[in-house]
């Protein structure tokens, strides 16, 4: 999996905003953070779980409102 970024007039900084943005949305900086420690099966299936309940509690706030 190779993410592109094509610098404009050697406009560097902009390229690594674009860089970092695509980068989050692909959620690789949130895999970093996880393996960066062990975490124990037990605790990944709590966390998962509570992300879990999170999204839907989220996606019963929207629709609340749509």
């Amino acid at each position: 999996m190779a993410i592109e970024v094509q610098v404009r007039d050697n406009n560097v900084e902009a390229a690594i905003r674009v860089l970092k943005k695509k980068l989050l949305r692909e959620g690789i900086f949130k895999e970093l953070k996880l393996r960066k420690n062990y975490e124990k099966p037990s605790e990944r299936k709590l966390r998962e779980k509570a992300e879990s309940i999170k999204r839907f509690k989220k996606l019963m706030r929207k629709k609340k409102f749509d």
